[in-house]
């Protein structure tokens, strides 16, 4: 399996931006794709999710209302459209799959190389 995540960068707080990760290679027809984030300092928490089923998302309760997922329609490329953001959103993001969507919210099985995002003036 591979997840190639992309999209990251230096935002200052109250701007956007766009995180997208393409997966490839994975035998299975139900799944759950979404982002985790690593802050300094604390655990890798998961952020959204989105199912490959019914396309349904889950969001961590800190970020309902700023973030968005997405995803096209076959699944395999997820959007994380990311506003309003915050100098606590500074981490590295991980795209990360699981067939699961229960297990994706504990650990995924599949993890993408993250990418850093910095909310900073």
């Amino acid at each position: 399996v591979q997840l190639v995540e992309s999209g990251g960068g230096l935002v200052q707080p109250g701007g956007s931006l766009r995180l997208s990760c393409t997966a490839s290679g994975f035998p299975f027809d139900v799944y759950t794709i979404g982002w985790f984030r690593q802050v300094p300092g604390k655990e890798r928490e998961g952020i959204a999710c989105i199912s490959s089923s019914d396309g349904r998302p889950g969001y961590l309760d800190s970020v309902k209302g700023r973030f968005t997922i997405s995803s096209d329609n076959d699944k395999t490329t997820v959007y994380l459209q990311m506003n309003s953001l915050k100098p606590e959103d500074t981490g590295v993001y991980f795209c990360a799959l699981d067939p699961d969507r229960g297990s994706w919210w504990i650990y995924p099985w599949h993890w993408g190389q993250g990418t850093q995002v910095t909310v900073s003036s």
